[in-house]
């Protein structure tokens, strides 16, 4: 009879679905506020359009975030894609090299 210890089995990841909380909300306010940044630069406030501008790289760092932690919460690339309108291998291709 042979013994396994629990410290060498492999431990296989569960996928796990998180609850969504509060999203389509917080998503609205977050685009409220980089539609009110715009305003403001359009009214003059020059100084302000390099930030304005650098915040499409703040958000592209932000996707590459989710994307990376969504694929080690075990979503697949299938679902990512899913959920963006592109095929899997349009995902995989952007964000593959980053997780």
């Amino acid at each position: 009879m042979s013994t396994v210890k629990k410290s060498l089995t492999p431990r296989i990841p569960v996928q796990k679905r998180r609850e969504v909380v509060e999203n389509t909300e917080f998503a609205a306010f977050a685009r409220r506020i980089i539609r009110a940044h715009g305003r403001r630069v359009a009214t003059g406030d020059v100084e302000a359009l390099r930030d304005l501008v650098a915040l499409s790289t703040v958000i592209d760092e932000a996707i590459t975030d989710a994307v990376v932690g969504l694929r080690s919460f075990g979503y697949s690339w299938a679902e990512i894609g899913q959920r963006l309108g592109i095929s899997r291998q349009a995902a995989q291709q952007r964000w593959g090299d980053q997780s």
